[in-house]
């Protein structure tokens, strides 16, 4: 199986040329990129989804259980970075660990993750923005805050075609141009935006614990209705594979590490950090929302922490929640656009995807071309496409990267036993096979047609590489090259 070698992929990493990356993070921007984006769509809307269709009030328990996976995988994740601190995360573990192959899915699989994350992200702040600014009798023409497939009644009565999102568009090369201006530059501008949107998460968990009704939580874990995964602890095991995908932000640190200027001390702080911060954010705000307002109350909105403010005295702060959404969809676009032209810089590099992917800007030393691609195709998806329920295809894909991961260490511990790990798992094999059941528990628990799915998506991922990418791989022609020599 083709493999690249660690010493290969750090030397490659540590090249000094005008295709490398500019290293300007440190701990504490990492934990405000992951921070950044795990705190955005999650938050806002999928916990009261989670609570009103799976888990009822016991949707805390459901996302401590996500997070229980994803620390498992996270202290992988922490091992492979600080021993390849390069851009890439697990699509440049598995070519270390698994080969060129399974590398591929990896990357091919988070592209998915991150451009229609990405995309979808932009159409629900679309749909903010357009309800923020109706509060202040400012309305902007339906037709240009649509989809061409999506329909809307207005106050009149009459029903309109859409035409285009432009709102959703115009979000996506706005940040664009923020990420082309250089890492440090999109961290400090998420700096700012995650201190924002904590600041207002902070205040909503304050003034409104002191409202919440007891009674909201009987039962506190519903009976099942009968139906697999309504209710009950198959309802809370669903939610929480609804939810995982909310945490994928320590995965865009781990992205962000040929950016880091000490990634062997750095990423792990980075990475635990990030999800630390997260689980404990997501279960207290979890607690509030469900005890300020019966979890059946948010079955058809999504706009959950609205709904929860209206049964309490201080639902003028509604208006600021709206404005806290926006900033944090926003945050949660900027980090997509940039762990995303990272991981196509990856795949470039080793010729997987076209050059133009890798190619750097001589002043900023980021993939602006690749981020100009990325950007014309997500803007147009989010412009033209209407807005589909995406938590669990993103959550199944990021759920197969983690597993992955996991499996990786196995695999490095048994043939890479000496490497300098400057962080390591501890308690291998048993840390690294947990991660795998429950990563497995979680992927299962989803439906179907989410399966289907994926293997669609994987199917077309595999006629690009054996059309391409095999090919044109770096790796195989360097090795048929050394052959031709012997």
């Amino acid at each position: 199986m083709l493999k690249k070698s660690i010493d290969q992929i750090l030397v490659e990493a540590n090249e000094s040329n005008e295709h490398s990356l500019k290293r300007s993070l440190g701990p504490f921007n990492l934990i405000l990129i992951g921070v950044g984006l795990t705190l955005g769509a999650g938050l806002f809307s999928i916990t009261g989804l989670a609570a009103a269709t799976y888990a009822g009030p016991a949707v805390t328990i459901s996302f401590f259980i996500a997070a229980l996976g994803c620390g498992l995988a996270a202290l992988c994740y922490a091992e492979f970075a600080s021993m390849i601190p390069v851009a890439g995360s697990a699509y440049t573990y598995s070519y270390a660990t698994m080969g060129e192959f399974f590398a591929w899915i990896i990357g091919w699989d988070l592209v998915l993750e991150y451009s229609v994350g990405c995309a979808t992200v932009a159409v629900s702040w679309s749909q903010y923005l357009t309800r923020f600014l109706a509060s202040f009798n400012i309305y902007l023409p339906a037709q240009l805050t649509m989809s061409p497939f999506e329909t809307a009644q207005l106050a009149d009565g009459r029903m309109v075609n859409g035409w285009i999102n432009i709102p959703a568009a115009m979000i996506v090369i706005i940040m664009t141009m923020v990420v082309i201006r250089g890492a440090k530059g999109s961290a400090i501008v998420n700096a700012i935006i995650v201190f924002l949107k904590v600041g207002v998460v902070v205040v909503f968990i304050a003034m409104g614990w002191k409202y919440i009704n007891p009674e909201n939580y009987q039962p506190y874990i519903p009976q099942n209705t009968g139906v697999f995964g309504e209710y009950g602890w198959s309802g809370i095991l669903r939610g929480a594979a609804l939810v995982f995908f909310v945490f994928i932000g320590f995965d865009a640190v781990a992205a962000s590490a040929q950016e880091t200027k000490k990634p062997a001390r750095d990423l792990p702080i980075g990475i635990l950090g990030s999800l630390l911060v997260c689980t404990v954010l997501f279960g207290v705000f979890a607690h509030v929302l469900t005890g300020l307002a019966n979890y059946k109350e948010f079955a058809n909105s999504g706009a959950p922490v609205a709904i929860a403010l209206q049964n309490t005295p201080i639902n003028w702060i509604s208006q600021a929640v709206i404005l806290a959404i926006l900033v944090g969809y926003t945050s949660v676009i900027l980090v997509d656009l940039m762990a995303q032209s990272r991981m196509f810089y990856s795949i470039s590099r080793d010729g997987l995807l076209p050059k133009v992917f890798s190619e750097v800007h001589t002043k900023f030393r980021t993939p602006y071309k690749s981020n100009i691609l990325l950007c014309a195709f997500i803007a147009t998806f989010a412009a033209l496409v209407p807005m589909r329920i995406v938590g669990e295809m993103t959550s199944i894909g990021t759920l197969l990267a983690f597993l992955m991961v996991c499996v990786g260490i196995l695999i490095l511990r048994k043939t890479n036993p000496d490497a300098v790990r400057p962080f390591k798992v501890p308690f291998v094999p048993l840390i690294p096979i947990l991660g795998i059941l429950v990563c497995l528990g979680m992927m299962l628990f989803l439906p179907a047609d989410t399966w289907i799915r994926l293997v669609v998506w994987l199917a077309i991922g595999m006629a690009i590489y054996f059309g391409y990418g095999k090919k044109n791989s770096v790796l195989r022609k360097s090795l048929e090259e050394q052959k031709m020599k012997d």
